[in-house]
């Protein structure tokens, strides 16, 4: 079934993993500003597969930016200092003498504690070392799906509680940090503010319904009580990272990685110390969950 879909596309050549989650697409050159023909296939096999790598693509910081506004408006990326002259791109930079815990090492999607959080994140490899740094993403899809009909209908007037304050708040784990980090996190009040947003969310483009909650980010359920809450989220969130539901992107130089934050989370691994790895981080504005 993959293989019949992938033939409709005329410009691209797209190379999807059984089980349909992850994709590599090959033909675009995206140093150049894409057809909207070229656009649209490549709009389509990121809906479809939500995360989709694009394998050698020598991007400057001026075409990572033109071809994240290409797939839509910049978002927001608060608590970490952008690149100088480029208020929109984070430079995810580890440096081989760096012992802090490597940034991402917890199940996320980006910044769901935003009223709108980003559609999309395009993450660019610009050093890549030798051993680790693989990138595994989670399809909460599929999640959804498996689950019984009996815990769809009970998870469906959920609202999940998001907040930044594990993270970035005054007592999160970025405050109470000692070792050395070359990436400059801002922490702060505004991270341990919280707002909701529903539990299960329906994708605008594709229209599937996806489990929206993460373990750094989702910190209850609105009107149940602490143990009712890790409880439910307790089981949702080993339900979601069982094997069958888990893409492992391995990173290649060159590469740009876009991934759809509305149905997917994601954990980025370490097992890189001693060694350099360099990476430019942009992030499409999203819309309220629905």
């Amino acid at each position: 079934m993959l293989a019949d879909a992938e033939s409709l596309y005329a410009t691209l050549q797209v190379h999807a993993q059984p089980s349909g989650f992850g994709a590599e697409i090959v033909g675009p050159d995206l140093t150049r500003p894409l057809s909207k023909a070229v656009l649209a296939e490549v709009k389509a096999a990121w809906a479809r597969h939500s995360v989709v790598a694009f394998p050698d693509q020598p991007l400057t910081l001026d075409q990572l930016e033109a071809f994240t506004q290409a797939i839509g408006a910049f978002g927001e990326d608060p608590f970490i200092k952008p690149m100088p002259g480029h208020p929109n791109v984070l430079e995810l930079r580890r440096e081989p003498d760096e012992r802090a815990t490597n940034f991402g090492a917890g199940w996320h999607s980006d910044w769901s504690f935003q009223k709108t959080p980003p559609a999309a994140t395009l993450l660019h490899s610009e050093v890549v070392p030798p051993v680790g740094g693989d990138t595994l993403f989670c399809d909460c899809s599929r999640a959804y799906d498996a689950l019984s009909e009996a815990m769809k209908q009970m998870l469906s007037p959920l609202r999940a509680v998001h907040s930044a304050t594990r993270a970035y708040g005054t007592q999160g784990v970025f405050a109470k940090e000692t070792e050395k980090r070359t990436l400059q996190i801002i922490t702060s009040s505004e991270a341990d503010k919280s707002l909701t947003h529903p539990l299960v969310r329906t994708h605008p483009v594709t229209g599937r319904k996806a489990l929206f909650i993460s373990p750094v980010y989702t910190v209850g359920v609105e009107g149940m009580t602490a143990q009712e809450s890790a409880a439910i989220l307790g089981y949702l969130f080993q339900h979601m990272t069982q094997e069958e539901f888990i893409y492992r992107h391995r990173w290649r130089p060159k590469m740009l990685l876009m991934w759809d934050n509305r149905c997917t989370m994601h954990f980025a691994e370490g097992g890189y110390d001693g060694h350099l790895r360099v990476m430019h981080r942009t992030t499409v504005a999203g819309d309220v969950p629905a």
